[in-house]
């Protein structure tokens, strides 16, 4: 393998604008965890970004918190504000591997990774994040509730990187989270689930159960609608318009159906008066 290693932001960004096949790489915890096996990964070329401190800090605007593309889930761990004010994102970073993983792992870096089993994407789609794509000369904005165009592809051109993260401010009277794994730490997601409901409205995002982590209409719709909702079973037409489950070595397709029906119930059982 190869490696370019830049010394500043701009000079990541012309490497990449001159040479589209340079993979960029931060805390590498995706790439390396199956190195051995991905031997045609072992002759390309990667664009280093962790020494690039400018995309490191976690920082605090008067509309949002915004992750740099080098923040860290222990940079999310270890700031109380997060906790207080995005709950989510404290749990989901808490899910995230061990602690080695959570020290040199990024938020970009899971983002971008695109897996359906994201836990940080979960919940920073469920805070209505926005994706902050740079490329030499150019910034570009996505929803990343937008960004997924299908399974482990995105709408970020080889030439862009992910720069940043905004998670805008906002009152939020219910939020969860939750992650249902093999077990209770460093498992990854049979069935991931994240809500939020705000001034705006609800936020209900599914992970796991589609070929992206993704937002889920037809729940919003219910739960928006106030509709008695007495148990699992009466989720489930509105759940099977917005996912779809597969069989895999980590679960079946029936199995993540009920599930997520289960979860979103109890968890928002006693919370929202239409579920009962």
């Amino acid at each position: 393998m190869s490696i370019v290693i830049p010394d500043t932001r701009a000079e990541a960004l012309a490497r990449l604008a001159d040479d589209q096949t340079l993979i960029p790489v931060a805390g590498g915890t995706d790439l390396l965890v199956h190195w051995p096996a991905r031997v045609d990964d072992h002759d390309r070329a990667y664009l280093d970004l962790s020494g690039l401190a400018e995309l490191r800090p976690l920082r605090w605007t008067a509309d949002a918190l915004v992750l740099g593309a080098l923040t860290t889930y222990w940079d999310v761990v270890t700031e109380p504000r997060v906790a207080m004010e995005f709950p989510l994102l404290a749990a989901a970073a808490r899910q995230v591997g061990a602690i080695q993983i959570q020290t040199r792992g990024t938020w970009a870096g899971n983002l971008v990774n695109a897996s359906p089993a994201a836990d940080g994407v979960l919940a920073l789609m469920a805070y209505g994040a926005v994706v902050v794509l740079e490329s030499r000369g150019e910034t570009e904005e996505v929803p990343l509730d937008e960004f997924y165009t299908g399974y482990r592809s995105m709408r970020r051109r080889p030439d862009q990187l992910v720069t940043a993260i905004r998670v805008p401010h906002g009152a939020r009277d219910v939020q969860l989270f939750e992650k249902v794994g093999s077990r209770g730490a460093q498992a990854i997601a049979k069935v991931g689930v994240a809500a939020a409901r705000s001034a705006a409205g609800w936020r209900v995002v599914a992970a796991s159960v589609a070929p992206t982590v993704r937002r889920c209409p037809a729940l919003e719709r219910l739960l928006a609608a106030g509709t008695p909702i007495r148990g699992p079973d009466d989720l489930l037409p509105a759940l099977d318009q917005d996912v779809a489950p597969i069989d895999d070595l980590r679960s079946t397709a029936a199995y993540r159906r009920a599930t997520m029906a289960r979860v979103l119930y109890h968890g928002l059982r006693g919370v929202v008066d239409s579920v009962r």
